[in-house]
């Protein structure tokens, strides 16, 4: 049943379209005409005209629906084509997620490179349909579907990234897999500009990486576990706003400093950021080292994918209508990644909403343009609570 014309190949590829047209169409029949609550009237009004959103902000959103709302004939029909972007975004996840319980199920129930019976065939592609088609039809995701919200397309770079490393899981072996650590990698600072959903599945990747590499044993389990965790923490709390802080230092150093135009120390950064990846991708290359080489190179391919940040940055500093925390800056900019403006939250242990406030400590500058050089306007604070 897997050779010939109507091969394992050739049904699970035509099955997975299937199950991608039948989401696809429903969601389509049922997308939201105009805007429903949450931020999708925000989104829509973004994407339509490139402007700056709410914190973090969600530029490759924008970016994308922009450009379907080119396709409408009107502007009344802008929300419309808007909010097909997360429908088809949700039949191509739904695609993709057919084609990892196919491959899950297809480990279960065979051997690798053993022939498929008929009846583990219909066993493994009535899995696909089934898991695929729940998802579909379940009541979060169908709704996220026909609006325009980011959980679309983040689900979209969850479900693309994890088939991404059962792909490799298959080739893992050979000489050019890494590949597909790579393309992963791009794919994770891609979703940046989406939402940081995505990287939630991290732990899952280290961890297929790691049972495919080595033996299990409870402490490599542990320790894989571990460096999961720290991975997903490095990108979060190191990469993303680490980035543009590093830049900050720069452009401050240079423009008060040194007394030269605004942005010429993040120009200075950006040079000197990018000969030192060039050289270390040349360095590691030459001398063979494939894992420092693979590690840079997944590095390169998540700041470009970050790099969706700039058109933030850009339209800021053209004015629009819309222009939440007036990124114009590398500060600025900053403090709109790292949502100051919604404050701290206790997430295992701290203050209850009622507890009183006994002072407010001070905890740096905020800088703004003024003349010729970044002067404080302000400053950060922190809150101290009653214990």
């Amino acid at each position: 049943m897997t050779k010939g014309r109507f091969s394992y190949k050739f049904i699970n590829n035509i099955l997975g379209w299937l199950a991608f047209a039948i989401a696809t169409v429903t969601y389509i029949l049922t997308l939201e005409p105009t805007i429903s609550l949450w931020d999708c009237g925000e989104f829509i009004t973004t994407s339509y005209g490139l402007e700056v959103g709410h914190p973090p902000g969600a530029p490759l959103f924008m970016i994308l629906g922009r450009f379907f709302s080119l396709f409408a004939p009107s502007a009344d029909k802008v929300p419309f084509m808007i909010n097909g972007l997360s429908a088809l975004s949700s039949g191509f996840c739904i695609l993709f997620l057919f084609w990892t319980i196919t491959h899950l199920a297809k480990k279960i129930v065979s051997k690798k490179g053993e022939e498929l019976s008929l009846g583990k065939l219909t066993g493994i592609m009535g899995a696909g349909l089934t898991g695929a088609l729940a998802y579909t039809f379940s009541d979060t995701f169908w709704f996220s579907a026909v609006e325009a919200e980011v959980y679309a397309l983040s689900s979209l770079f969850t479900a693309v990234v994890f088939w991404s490393i059962l792909k490799w899981e298959d080739c893992a072996d050979e000489k050019n897999s890494n590949r597909w650590l790579i393309l992963i990698t791009y794919l994770m600072g891609l979703s940046i500009g989406v939402h940081l959903l995505n990287l939630l599945a991290l732990p899952a990747i280290v961890f297929v990486y790691y049972f495919k590499k080595f033996d299990f044993t409870k402490k490599g389990f542990f320790y894989t576990a571990c460096l999961s965790i720290l991975i997903l923490g490095a990108i979060v709390y190191g990469v993303i706003p680490g980035v543009v802080k590093v830049a900050s230092w720069f452009e401050l150093a240079f423009v008060n400093g040194l007394g030269l135009p605004f942005n010429s120390g993040i120009v200075c950064y950006a040079v000197l950021l990018i000969t030192s990846i060039i050289w270390a991708v040349i360095y590691t290359h030459k001398h063979n080292k494939v894992i420092a080489n693979t590690i840079v190179l997944a590095f390169t391919m998540l700041l470009l994918g970050y790099s969706s940040y700039a058109m933030i940055v850009i339209r800021s500093n053209a004015n629009p209508p819309i222009d939440e925390n007036n990124p114009d800056n590398v500060f600025s900019l900053l403090s709109y990644l790292n949502r100051e403006q919604y404050g701290d939250r206790p997430l295992i242990s701290g203050q209850y909403y009622s507890t009183p406030e006994l002072e407010v400590n001070r905890t740096g500058p905020i800088y703004a343009k003024l003349d010729s050089t970044y002067k404080i306007v302000g400053q950060k604070t922190s809150r101290v609570y009653d214990s």
